[in-house]
């Protein structure tokens, strides 16, 4: 498969952003209800977004780790989670798609379940009536794309940039051009695919040409985009030269030690201190304290022009046996949301 000429295609897709991410102070102003603070939660649709393997015996990974070839959902479990977000005071859902919709585009995609388009647009109308802007989420990192299915392994060709394309395009019609489109991004390293069969990672300049093509995507499309800024933790340098200020940051960490030791809090402050909109993101993935000191800390931590929100990222699938799990990430959103506004 013919690769993409990537040294004129790195030149002009970084030239364009140059001016973005070079001397721009002030982000760029959200529109529809700019002035609300987000409180969202993170629900999977899709879920073939880790291992690409059944695991060893021995290996210690969480059961719904490696892919399989139905959709991991459940109906109930999804509308109870809705309104207790709402019934919280959150107001926005982020659904990680993956392989969960039967793309017009990519049909080929889909697994057993998938929903259709039609299916799609009703849920989405459920959550709004209940308050809830639904965001999109496409994951593009190496990491977490085997929901790509074939094109997973086709990384930086021709064939991979149009996928890309098309589904950024159809995703943001089906959202009725949503204000923020989450991009992922995040653990595009070595260590993390390890354990994977197939394991590939852009490096230099070739992840910033493909970053900054799938930026371009959503912008083109009429929405924001939104990324994990783990990229930072390690190339600070590059990061804050070429990261535009039009995408939304969300730094993530999910410990319950906040110290100016750990770099990964340090890094709220520094994306602040470069200018950067942040949604800062907790979890009770590891403990249940995590998201209430997120947000106690980045109320503190994040000038109020730049903080735009939180999102909570419970980070299993919406399965009935996961229920406690969720329905205690949406308890600890709304302490934090009275919290915030007591403090």
């Amino acid at each position: 498969m013919k690769v993409l000429g990537v040294a004129a295609g790195l030149a002009a897709t970084d030239q364009s952003h140059a001016a973005q991410s070079q001397g721009k102070e002030a982000a760029v102003p959200d529109e529809n209800g700019a002035d609300k603070m987000i409180w969202a939660n993170l629900l999977h649709l899709g879920y073939n977004m880790w291992g690409d393997r059944v695991p060893i015996e021995g290996e210690k990974h969480s059961p719904y780790w490696h892919a399989q070839p139905y959709l991991r959902f459940d109906d109930t479990l999804w509308n109870d989670l809705l309104t207790k977000m709402a019934e919280v005071g959150m107001n926005m859902v982020v659904i990680d798609l993956g392989e969960g919709i039967r793309y017009e585009s990519h049909p080929e995609l889909a697994v057993k379940g998938s929903w259709s388009l039609g299916r799609l647009k009703e849920e989405l109308a459920k959550a709004r009536a209940l308050g809830l802007e639904p965001i999109p989420k496409l994951n593009f990192s190496a990491c977490h794309d085997h929901w790509m299915g074939p094109y997973a392994r086709c990384l930086s060709t021709d064939a991979y940039y149009k996928v890309c394309q098309d589904l950024i395009a159809e995703v943001v019609g089906l959202f009725d051009t949503p204000r923020f489109f989450h991009l992922g991004m995040d653990e595009e390293t070595a260590a993390h695919q390890r354990y994977f069969e197939y394991a590939v990672i852009r490096q230099y300049d070739l992840w910033w040409h493909d970053f900054l093509m799938l930026v371009k995507a959503v912008e083109d499309g009429g929405s924001r985009a939104w990324i994990w800024s783990d990229y930072v933790w390690h190339h600070p340098e590059l990061f804050y030269d070429k990261m535009p200020k039009s995408v939304l940051q969300s730094n993530w960490y999910y410990g319950d030690k906040f110290g100016e030791d750990v770099d990964y809090v340090t890094a709220y402050k520094d994306l602040d201190s470069h200018g950067y909109d942040q949604v800062p993101t907790g979890s009770n993935w590891s403990n249940d304290v995590n998201f209430e000191k997120t947000a106690a800390h980045c109320k503190d931590a994040i000038s109020p022009p730049l903080l735009k929100g939180f999102l909570t990222a419970p980070w299993k699938p919406t399965l009935e046996e996961c229920r406690e799990h969720h329905m205690h990430a949406v308890e600890q959103v709304g302490r934090a949301i009275r919290a915030f506004h007591e403090a």
